[in-house]
């Protein structure tokens, strides 16, 4: 099969010229020679990434050209570097003109050198790749590009499963028990015990609800701390807690909690339970432990009535099929006998159903392209062997797009069943150079709908969702997580794990040069003090998730000098080196700090920065580096106030930033027109801060003030107000509607205490579609909105305020579809006009008081009796907790 990287190295090569042709004027017409040349070669590649051959030749084409691709971007890229220094220094200083021009020869040499080798492999292997893709009989019709959105909920033969496990859960003994899912890999273990999880019944029967990815490398302090996240929101005092006090305190919060769910999915050992169910107190209260294994001995272990689950009948398999390809649809007739072949070949076994529906949904459905499924799945699952299930991973795999095979691969870099946060993974795409431009889209838009295209073809499962229905975080399951890492690492060299090895301690230099990316879940502090060096390494991913401080900013770009990502929010940096400021190459910069208070001037320099995560534990942040300079900035990202530079710096450009997407959070003085004018594209603003500087009317009685210039964003779509400071005697108040930005989707306000007359200029914002108003954002006791406001609100969220009396109409909320109340325990009821919104689906209600819950199951009743006989039934559901309010 062909080396997927070898097609991304080439366009990595090819971005890395031109980003930074002023530097290498030098060397331009070499350049140039080569770039045409690659450009040329650019055809095979892909049709070499998208060939399913496992022709010897061809690989070992592929790595002479990984090796060619990769010797002139290192030799590029550290050319870069020398000239940034020279451009820096004193260019009237002789010396250092003449070994610039010196160098200059030598890399011009370089890449004439791989132009040369570019045109002989080209030359001596045309005809051998041409009679192998002629042979490559897999050649398809035309993919689709876009595919339906898969509905999270359509699962197949779980129904009576799930009935069975819930009555096993909310049934029984007042004291803990284990309630064990057991099968083989692959049957649905994780999808039942999620769906489970999720079920209304058990969400309103049980809190906390607490899923726990274990896995077989698990880590108990993680497990530890994902209990405690539930209880508060400031885990940060935990980092350094030891890890049997952290399974004491998580111990103690479940045993005061309520009646406790937790879910372990994917338990490999008698050994990992009893290390891990320590924390599980027996609290009297019917508490339960849901549990996954593929191990039969595990499961019996914690409780002598395991549930086993089934395989699906030929009938279900063939429902599973129909639904994940067609979804709605029903089969077209002339698929029909083909796909019933498939369904059945597949012996019952739902992950291959899903993977094989996944690698259909991309192709011209002819009965041609099934039957050829048809044959390769007798071929691959002539059992129900593990083994023989991932021959069916690599078959879906393999009829990926070839922009798709890369960014479903680098999924693999993650820890195995960790939850991966959507956002994160697009900006390290982008960052890798993975994800291409197809104009008017921006680069993000692409990554999404990879991401989206991953999900539709079940190689990728969502776990959260936002509240816009946006993917929040997602996983891949197991078998296609080792697919990924073994595919990743021994075929295409897409990353390294970096980890214990049984015969060193961590890799050899030696080994270490070879290397292009590297991953690194523990041990960080520990590989760091071999002081490694790897001049060829772009990528240093760290997945630890305990935080730990150490002087690492110094021995990290020495140790990678051309680094392009640097992901380290683990690691809590406590200043910048000198040689930090040499990593030219940088794209991506996450990291975390509790003493940095300011981002000193010479990050501005890091002109390839398209993303910057800054986590602190400090208020506010100085940024003093002009990244108006930094034209290439997509996302700024940091929990403190950031104060940003100012633009009229005389050294600053004049031009605007056409790719800054996201400032996240800046403080209220730093929203000036001039700011704002550099970022017309900004789609998501935060600001934190004293908000009562940027709602307050401008001194002359003008107009709105700083608000006012957040209103001309054209491109805002998500806005949130953190108020740090109330003010004492003095209420903020909202401006006029036609101030905001006309464009807004999602609003979020945090402690700002308005008065609930002012909903109704919120009422006015056009495209509004999500609204969260938490922390006391509004006050008083009572609301009546407007008739005919919030016309396209759908997701409504309010947590902690005073309100007791709230009336509206079925005209205030037309399209709203969720409604959660948190902490709201003054509200008598909610409206009974509710009742008549045709979209809500949801009513969620948390520490509200009991007519308000009360009133809730009002509505339900009313809206359920509505429904009665009718088609179009929106299917309305009410959690509420704890679940005995209003009963």
């Amino acid at each position: 099969m062909a080396d997927v990287a070898v097609k991304f190295l080439v366009e990595n090569l090819m971005q890395l010229l031109r980003d930074n042709a002023g530097f290498i004027v030098g060397i331009k017409d070499e350049v140039e020679n080569l770039l045409q040349e690659l450009n040329d070669f650019n055809a095979f590649l892909r049709q070499a990434a998208e060939c399913r051959s496992d022709n010897d030749v061809l690989k070992s084409l592929v790595k002479t050209i990984r090796k060619v691709v990769n010797d002139a971007e290192d030799s590029i890229a550290k050319f870069v570097i020398e000239a940034k220094r020279h451009d820096d220094k004193n260019k009237f200083a002789q010396w250092f003109h003449l070994t610039h021009v010196a160098r200059t020869k030598e890399v011009a040499g370089d890449i004439e050198f791989a132009r040369e080798k570019v045109k002989i492999i080209r030359r001596d292997n045309t005809y051998a790749l041409q009679a192998i893709f002629s042979d490559d009989d897999s050649s398809r019709g035309p993919q689709e590009r876009k595919v339906p959105v898969v509905e999270e909920d359509d699962v197949v033969g779980f129904d009576e499963e799930a009935k069975t496990v819930i009555d096993r859960l909310i049934g029984g003994s007042d004291h803990l028990e284990v309630v064990p899912i057991t099968g083989m890999p692959g049957l649905g273990k994780t999808t039942l015990a999620y769906k489970i999880y999720k079920d209304p019944k058990v969400e309103c029967e049980f809190f906390p609800c607490i899923w726990v990815n274990v896995s077989q490398l698990y880590k108990r302090r993680d497990i530890f701390l994902n209990i405690v996240s539930k209880f508060t929101r400031n885990t940060k005092q935990y980092y350094d807690v030891p890890e049997e006090d952290l399974a004491d305190e998580a111990r103690e919060l479940l045993g005061k909690g309520g009646k406790y769910l937790i879910v372990l999915d994917d338990v490999w050992t008698i050994e990992a339970w009893d290390r891990i169910k320590i924390a599980f107190p027996n609290n009297g209260k019917c508490s339960r432990v849901l549990m996954t294994t593929r191990k039969f001995n595990v499961a019996r272990y914690c409780n002598d009535r395991p549930h086993d689950l089934k395989f699906l009948t030929v009938n279900e398999s063939w429902e599973l099929l129909e639904k994940r390809v067609f979804h709605k649809e029903k089969c077209p007739s002339e698929l029909e006998l083909p796909g019933k072949s498939i369904a059945k070949k597949c012996r019952g076994l739902p992950l291959a159903i899903v993977v094989i529906a996944g690698a259909l949904i991309g192709k011209g459905k002819t009965t041609r392209e099934w039957e050829l499924v048809a044959d390769s799945v007798g071929e691959h699952l002539i059992n129900r062997d593990p083994e023989n299930c991932k021959k069916l991973v690599q078959m879906s795999y393999d009829r990926l797009p070839y922009d798709l095979k890369a960014c479903f691969l680098y999924c693999g870099a993650f820890p195995g069943g960790s939850e991966i946060s959507a956002r994160k993974l697009i900006c390290l795409w982008i960052a890798e150079g993975l994800i291409q431009y197809q104009r008017p889209l921006t680069l993000e838009d692409i990554a999404e709908d990879h991401l989206n295209d991953l999900v539709n073809r079940n190689l990728v499962m969502v776990m959260q969702r936002s509240s816009s229905g946006q993917i929040k975080t997602c996983r891949v399951h197991d078998m296609l997580h080792d697919f990924c890492r073994h595919e990743a690492m021994m075929e295409e060299n897409l990353f390294q794990e970096i980890k214990r090895g049984q015969e060193h301690f961590f890799p050899e230099k030696q080994e270490l040069a070879t290397y292009r990316r590297l991953c690194i879940h523990s041990s960080v502090s520990e590989f760091l003090s071999t002081k490694p060096f790897g001049e060829h390494v772009r990528s240093f991913l760290c997945f630890a998730s305990k935080k730990f401080e150490m002087p690492l900013g110094d021995i990290i770009p020495r140790a990678f000098p051309l680094l392009r990502v640097l992901d380290a929010e683990s690691i809590k940096f406590s200043r910048f080196p000198k040689e930090f400021f040499k990593l030219f190459h940088l794209r991506y910069i996450a990291f975390s700090t509790d003493s940095i208070m300011t981002i000193p001037t010479n990050i501005g320099n890091l002109w390839n920065v398209q993303t910057l995560i800054i986590e602190t534990q400090l208020g506010t942040l100085d940024i003093k580096a002009d990244i108006w300079n930094m034209t290439r900035l997509r996302h700024v990202c940091t929990n403190a106030s950031a104060i940003l530079p100012s633009p009229k710096h005389p050294k600053s450009r004049k031009g605007v930033n056409h790719y800054l997407q996201t400032l996240s959070t800046i403080a209220p003085e730093c929203c000036t027109a001039e700011i704002f004018t550099r970022t017309p594209n900004l789609k998501k603003l935060g600001v934190r801060g004293k908000i009562a500087a940027l709602l307050e009317a401008s001194k002359d009685g003008s107009g709105s003030g700083l608000f006012s210039n957040i209103g001309k964003l054209e491109c805002l779509e998500n806005l949130k107000l953190v108020n740090d400071t109330r003010q004492s005697g003095k209420q903020l108040h909202l401006p006029p509607a036609y101030i905001f930005p006309q464009k807004l989707k999602k609003l979020t306000l945090i402690d700002t205490w308005l008065k609930w007359k002012d909903m109704s200029i919120l009422g006015l914002l056009e495209y509004l579609e999500v609204l969260k108003l938490k922390e006391n954002a509004f006050r008083g006791q009572s609301w009546e909105p407007d008739d005919g406001g919030f016309p396209r609100l759908q997701v409504l969220w309010i947590q902690r305020t005073d309100l007791s009396s709230w009336k509206a109409s079925s005209l205030n909320f037309p399209q709203l579809k969720r409604l959660v109340l948190i902490s709201c325990d003054k509200l008598e009821e909610l409206p009974a006009a509710l009742a008549d919104v045709q979209s809500l689906q949801l009513m969620e209600l948390h520490y509200t008081s009991e007519s308000a819950a009360k009133s809730a199951r009002a509505i339900l009743k009313k809206r359920l009796r509505k429904e009665e006989g009718s088609t179009n039934r929106c299917g309305c559901k009410l959690s509420v907790f704890p679940p005995d309010l209003g009963l």
